[in-house]
């Protein structure tokens, strides 16, 4: 299992286009993804559960993964999160 912390810089934080593209992304891995976030571990895979999180801008969340190909799933995440999500 790999994990990363990386912090939330967009102004709107995990809200429903970001959360869509997180999912999406998190999608195309064999791995088993989640986001720690306030004593929640959530499926990175399901959109209800990162819309219903309230993962918010500046929040800090770790990203970890469990599989096959763990390692790009969390970079590729981190990057996707680390960019703002193109905002």
């Amino acid at each position: 299992m790999i994990k990363r912390e990386v912090q939330l810089l967009n102004k709107t934080g995990l809200h429903a286009r970001p959360a869509s593209e997180f999912v999406k992304r998190a999608a195309a891995f064999k791995s088993s993804i989640f986001i720690e976030f306030n004593d929640m571990t959530i499926n990175a895979k399901s959109i209800v559960g990162l819309l219903s999180a309230g993962i918010g801008y500046e929040s800090r969340i770790i990203i970890a993964a469990d599989g096959p190909d763990e390692e790009a799933a969390v970079d590729t995440l981190a990057s996707l999160v680390e960019s703002k999500f193109g905002e």
